[in-house]
Formats: C-alpha cells, sequence, structure tokens
C-alpha cells in the first residue's frame, strides 16, 4: 500500500513539473469565454468551436488535472482534432493559482463540490451560457476529466445529473471521498471500504434527480501510484448502484491489450463501461499513431495503444459511425420527457472579483503543521 508520504512527494513532484503542462504547446487552439455568469467558484473558461458544426451541436466539458492548463490538456489529448474533424464544441474550465497552487479543482472542498456550490456552479454556468451563446444541444452534453478533473467530473455527474447524457472519469475518484484534505490524500492512496448501496447513495443525496441517469465510462491505469485503481473500483460499484445494474458484466473483451467490460441496458446500449489500462501510471491513455492517432504524448498523457479520448468521443456518438445513430436514438429517449433545460439569458455580465470558497487557515502546531504545510506544497490547499 502506499504511504502518505509517499503521496505527498509524488504530488510536490508533480508541482514541480508544472510549468510544461500550463505551458504547454496548443494552447493557442483555445479561445476565452467569460461571459457565462456570476462564477461563484473563480474559474477561467476557455472553448473551442470548429469553423464546421452541426446545426445543434453536442457539447463536450473537459476538465484537466493537477499541473495542466486547458490548452495543455487538449494538446495532450487531442480533443479539438476530433471537434474539428466531427463538428461538436468544446468546453475547458480552467482552475487558477489563487483558488489552488497546482491547479487542481477543489473535488474535496465542501464549498466546491455540492450542488449550486462555488466550482461546481460555475461550471455549470459555462455549460448553459455555451447552450445560450453557440446552440450546443441540451440532450447531448458530456463531461470528461483527468485525476483532480476526473474527481470533479464525478462531482459534475452526482450533482447535476440532469445536465449530462454522459461521463468519462479518468484515474479519478468517486464522488464523495473527501470533505477535507487529510481525508483528500488518504483517498487518493487507499479509499475507504463502502458498499455499493451506499456509494450510490452518495450521488442520489447530491441532487433530488430520480433518473434517467449518465452513462459512464471509467478509465485507470493498473499501475497508477498517484490515485490507487481500487477508486475505479470504487467508481464503478458507485455507478452500478446509481443504475441498479448487477455485478456481472453483459461484455468483457481485450482491446489492445487492456481489458474492457460493459454493463447494458435491456436494448443492448452501454449503460456503464470499465476500461483498466495494463501497466499504466496515472495518465490519459493514449494511441499516437495507427489509424486512431489521437493527441500528443507529455508529462500525464501516456502512449497505451489505446485512444481514450476516441473510444470515449465515439461511444457518445461524436465521430459520425453506426454509434452515433445508436446513441442520439438513446438520447433523445433518456431525455424526451424533459428536452429542454433552463437556459439562462445570457448578455453582458459585469466582471465581479470572485471570493475564495476554500477552507480556512487550519493555522496548527507541531506535527499537523509540517502535514499541513506539506500539503500546501503538494498543492492540495489554497
Amino acid at each position: 500500500m502506499t504511504s502518505l508520504s509517499a503521496t505527498i512527494a509524488r504530488l510536490a513532484a508533480m508541482r514541480a513539473g508544472q510549468s510544461v503542462q500550463a505551458g504547454a504547446v496548443g494552447a493557442g487552439r483555445l479561445a476565452k469565454f467569460d461571459a457565462f455568469g456570476t462564477n461563484p467558484g473563480g474559474l477561467s473558461a476557455k472553448i473551442h468551436v470548429p469553423k464546421r458544426i452541426a446545426e445543434t451541436p453536442a457539447l463536450v466539458v473537459v476538465l484537466h488535472g493537477c499541473t495542466q492548463s486547458a490548452g495543455g490538456y487538449d494538446h495532450g489529448s487531442g480533443w479539438s482534432q476530433l471537434a474539428d474533424e466531427h463538428g461538436f464544441l468544446l468546453l475547458f474550465p480552467e482552475q487558477q493559482r489563487t483558488n489552488n497552487p497546482n491547479l487542481c479543482f477543489n473535488w474535496f472542498s465542501p464549498a466546491d463540490n455540492g450542488r449550486d456550490l462555488g466550482e461546481a456552479l460555475s461550471i455549470r454556468q459555462m455549460i448553459m451560457a455555451m447552450v445560450n451563446v453557440h446552440g450546443a444541444d441540451p440532450s447531448r452534453i458530456f463531461v470528461t476529466g483527468l485525476s483532480a478533473g476526473g474527481a470533479m467530473t464525478s462531482v459534475m455527474l452526482a450533482c447535476y445529473p440532469e445536465l449530462f447524457a454522459g461521463g468519462a472519469i479518468i484515474a479519478g475518484l468517486p464522488h464523495g471521498s473527501a470533505s477535507n484534505i487529510p481525508q483528500a490524500l488518504e483517498a487518493m492512496r487507499a479509499p475507504e471500504a463502502h458498499d455499493g448501496k451506499e456509494l450510490g447513495n452518495r450521488v442520489r443525496r447530491a441532487s433530488d434527480h430520480d433518473g434517467p441517469w449518465p452513462r459512464i465510462s471509467i478509465w485507470h491505469g493498473s499501475a497508477d501510484a498517484t490515485v490507487s485503481s481500487a477508486n475505479a473500483d470504487a467508481i464503478l460499484a458507485q455507478w452500478l448502484s446509481v443504475h441498479d445494474l448487477d455485478a456481472a458484466p453483459n461484455a468483457v473483451e481485450q482491446i489492445a491489450g487492456h481489458r474492457r467490460r460493459a454493463w447494458n441496458d435491456a436494448e443492448g446500449r452501454p449503460l456503464v463501461e470499465d476500461y483498466r489500462i495494463a501497466n499504466m501510471g496515472h495518465g490519459t491513455p493514449l494511441a499516437t499513431s495507427g489509424k486512431d492517432a489521437c493527441g500528443t504524448v507529455m508529462p500525464h498523457m501516456i502512449e497505451a495503444g489505446i485512444s481514450s479520448t476516441r473510444r470515449i468521443a465515439e461511444s457518445w456518438g461524436l465521430l459520425g459511425t453506426k454509434t452515433e445513430s445508436f446513441f442520439a436514438q438513446s438520447v433523445g429517449n433518456v431525455h424526451k420527457g424533459t428536452p429542454n433545460l433552463p437556459v439562462p439569458r445570457i448578455g453582458r455580465l459585469e466582471e465581479r472579483p470572485s471570493e475564495p470558497s476554500g477552507s480556512a487557515p487550519l493555522g496548527k502546531a507541531g506535527v499537523e503543521k509540517i502535514i499541513h504545510d506539506a500539503l500546501r506544497v503538494a498543492g492540495l490547499m489554497r
């Protein structure tokens, strides 16, 4: 089992290399998106609108990991490449150093990880502005993220399940894993044991939504020493409970040497997918050569012979394949009871200074102070 000190050391090392990610090539493909709401979480927003888009395009929300920027994650993952090819919209919420010095989304903060609170509400405001300003299809909104972005993806799917048709969590954690800094580190290292029903209840309690629920795709490296793959097991148990699915999958296959399992609905459509990437550490799995080539190898963007970006987009019906009509039909059925989400009118919004939404400084002495200083260096405290 990974020690707490080893986890802190790895996070500190990630922060030491953050300039590579934060200043990565590719940021120029994204545009700033300012007028989206009151922004209580103090986040920035970047978007990519292809030159040619569908009349009512799908929207993919992409949440970067710690030490990364929106542009850097896009460059590594290849999302804007696929958007240009297939005409869907991209939204990249971006963390600010004033919120988290290591550029992690604050998925563990009670001020940011609840419905209509902090960073979660800022991201929702961005999404609704994309629907209003750029004509995104409210029945085809998806969210994905890596690491802290993956954990924040879990937050968004739990807090706003009515908003999303699907989500993909990469090297992340289940919703409700932590409500303070020590719990966050412990959850990354070794998540607390809970049965599937209790994990599912954490999602069910996060909103008053009563279904239908978003489709879920889980990706995790088997050799991840930063976020234990036991978290993928917990995410799986959480969403199997939410979807009321049996533990036994409907399909098991090997793809490029990696295991994929799927749990399907009555019509044979995957409700939950689980990919375990053999011998891969902490990061987003890529295929940078061959017919599925997409993205660029860089820190935490790892060549694995399988493109998570392309396979996730295909499962959501975004690549113009047979899957598209299959998924579109499913999404239409899922949302036909509530086809029109409430869309705020976005006019000219005044710039407002955001208020810090993190916890107050702990200010403890002795051993606890040393631990908390280390956590700040690791970027897990504001």
